[in-house]
């Protein structure tokens, strides 16, 4: 199975946070929060949302960092994965 988004609709995974700080300090896993930044899997067509134009800006394979609290949660064939608005997603990561 596979999850295709409709409209101006993102899929995104979450990045694997990291256990450690820089100084060193482990994080016990009970305190750490789900990060805020993702990798897009799937982009939807985009086209007219609630009567406006909508270009996608993010493609599959871009990392991005998206609204706290912001989409929907799937669970599909054990991975899980957040459904986003574009709108939610507030800036793409270069290196």
């Amino acid at each position: 199975m596979r999850l295709v988004p409709l409209g101006d609709r993102v899929v995104l995974k979450h990045l694997v946070a990291e256990e450690t700080t820089k100084s060193g300090i482990v994080l016990p896993g009970q305190s750490k929060e789900k990060p805020q930044q993702a990798e897009v899997i799937a982009v939807g067509p985009g086209g007219m949302v609630d009567g406006k134009e909508v270009k996608m800006e993010v493609k599959p394979g871009d990392q991005v960092i998206y609204s706290k609290y912001s989409g929907t949660e799937v669970k599909l064939d054990e991975e899980e994965f957040i459904v986003v608005k574009q709108s939610d997603i507030v800036a793409i990561i270069e290196a």
